[in-house]
């Protein structure tokens, strides 16, 4: 990769995911959930050069298997069509022909050829898809470029959630202003990998498909591939991001001096929208964060930050402020990694716990009080090598149990 001089990326007040030109979005409620918005749309006034990234469960749910049919002809999408409260997976040939459906209505309803449409679903897995209220759904939908437009859409791919989740950062390159947007999903059944989440990116920054591709496949395993909420990983994971070329710089390559700029700018939209997810998981009240540093690889430094987010014993330390570190330990231990058991640092916040795998004197009482934060941060420091990498997750709470064992009722 060719590395240049990065051009500072700033966040857009008040921006959001159709803040870039040429995009529009709108949301509404077809009453397949009860209240809340339940089907949005996102359309770009011209085809966008499009990429995705899925789910890695081996059982996939309909609307990602029609998304992937449509990128396979061109690599474009001028809309992706979003409902929530039914997952549309593992309903068999049925699931299929009523994700084709959505695909053709949205085709009808805004003149645009049909592999240009995405399908993304959320919500129950194994119900039929309420089509009675969807399709006259989609012919109600007028995407505008409006606050109150992003509000709509933003709220439309919730389901368990507490909060939208959206946000936007723009920077300059070839001396063009390139703006991206973007709005996820992600409460519960959450996991490195991806899971119940779904995320929505926009740029009107020109790149072809192929090196967008790349980008995100690049910035995902840095992102999205770094939360865990509860180990498990959905049937309708998506993150899809369209470019739609409307900024007017040369196009996008790693040849290009200022591509590590877009990287840059990608990740910080992913990172942001990863981190949302993490924050609000069914039940939590804490996020957390785990930093880990001196690694033999990034990728060892990753995959040790994700073990220890993950670990349920982790977690719950975290939400009853018991400063349990040998929790830790034994995460770091089973993390599959290069380790020296005897080189080992950790710190929780500002404060040390272990120094060459031997224990500080810390003050249990202000560790504690720490713990009670609404975000927490834990640094381990492997000491053999250079390799860094973080993770993110959040506590597991009573209500977690109290959420999902009501989930369909």
């Amino acid at each position: 990769m060719k590395i240049a001089s990065k051009q500072a990326i700033s966040k857009v007040t008040e921006g959001s995911i159709i803040s870039p030109q040429g995009y529009s979005a709108a949301g509404l409620h077809t009453k397949v959930k009860f209240k809340r918005n339940d089907l949005g749309i996102l359309y770009s006034e011209v085809p966008a050069e499009a990429a995705a990234v899925y789910t890695l469960n081996q059982i996939i749910a309909a609307p990602l298997l029609v998304t992937k049919e449509s990128l396979a002809i061109e690599g474009k999408l001028q809309a992706v069509i979003i409902n929530s409260g039914n997952a549309n997976a593992c309903m068999g040939k049925q699931g299929y022909l009523d994700a084709e459906a959505m695909k053709q209505s949205v085709s009808n309803r805004f003149s645009i050829q049909k592999h240009y449409v995405a399908v993304a679903s959320t919500g129950v897995i194994g119900e039929k898809m309420p089509m009675d209220k969807i399709i006259p759904g989609i012919e109600k939908l007028a995407p505008t470029k409006t606050n109150q437009a992003a509000d709509d859409f933003n709220e439309s791919i919730l389901t368990t959630d507490t909060c939208r989740k959206s946000t936007c950062y723009e920077t300059y390159i070839d001396g063009k202003k390139i703006t991206m947007g973007g709005s996820a999903k992600g409460s519960g059944m959450i996991a490195p990998n991806m899971a119940t989440m779904l995320g929505f990116i926009t740029t009107d920054a020109a790149i072809s498909h192929q090196h967008l591709q790349t980008a995100l496949r690049e910035v995902t395993n840095e992102t999205f591939n770094r939360i865990t909420v509860d180990g498990d990983t959905s049937t309708n994971d998506m993150v899809l991001v369209m470019a739609n070329g409307l900024a007017g710089n040369e196009s996008l390559s790693p040849s290009h001096d200022e591509w590590e700029t877009f990287i840059q700018l990608l990740k910080q939209v992913c990172e942001e929208l990863a981190i949302m997810i993490a924050k609000d998981g069914e039940g939590a009240t804490k996020l957390i964060e785990v930093n880990v540093k001196g690694a033999i690889s990034d990728d060892e430094a990753g995959k040790c930050a994700k073990t220890v987010v993950g670990s349920d014993l982790v977690k719950t330390m975290v939400y009853g402020s018991d400063p349990n570190w040998g929790r830790l330990m034994m995460a770091i231990g089973r993390s599959e990694i290069t380790l020296n058991p005897q080189a080992i640092d950790i710190s929780i916040g500002p404060y040390a716990l272990l120094t060459n795998s031997e224990p500080t004197n810390y003050n249990e009482n202000l560790l504690s009080q720490y713990l009670n934060n609404e975000k927490v941060e834990i640094t381990i420091h492997l000491n053999i090598g250079n390799g860094t990498g973080k993770a993110w997750g959040c506590d597991l709470t009573y209500d977690y149990v109290r959420i999902n064992a009501s989930y369909r009722t």
